[in-house]
């Protein structure tokens, strides 16, 4: 099980975990939003600081990853076409995680934000860490 933890009051960051759950139909991943107790948990055990929300962290095989590669590699165990983006690993560290950058400084900006983590449906709440 890997485990995604994001911004939950982020628009772009929800509509991203919504995009993940409609396409990962073996229900691989898990979800917890950086707000919450289970991040802070996890992050610490990773010793990654989750209250600068600059960056979803993926959990996976007890190794946490961050920004480009954290999105990247989610995009490994999708299906395809969507997997193929994993290609993208291949372009240097730097240059992945300057765009990632860019876009996670602006995303309230151009997306907009909610005052309150999303409350996922009763379909798919077992996915949702506690």
């Amino acid at each position: 099980m890997d485990i995604i933890l994001f911004d939950g009051v982020c628009n772009f960051c929800n509509a991203s975990i919504n995009f993940v759950i409609r396409h990962d139909r073996q229900g691989h991943f898990r979800f917890a939003p950086l707000q919450s107790d289970v991040a802070a948990s996890l992050g610490a055990a990773h010793q990654i600081d989750t209250t600068v929300l600059q960056s979803f962290i993926l959990v996976q095989n007890g190794k946490a990853y961050t920004k480009s590669t954290a999105a990247l590699r989610v995009a490994r165990q999708l299906p395809f076409p969507w997997k193929l983006l994993y290609g993208g690993i291949i372009l240097p560290r730097f240059i992945r995680d300057g765009v990632y950058h860019i876009i996670a400084r602006n995303r309230y900006r151009w997306f907009g934000r909610t005052d309150s983590c999303m409350i996922p449906t009763p379909e798919i709440r077992s996915r949702f860490l506690q």
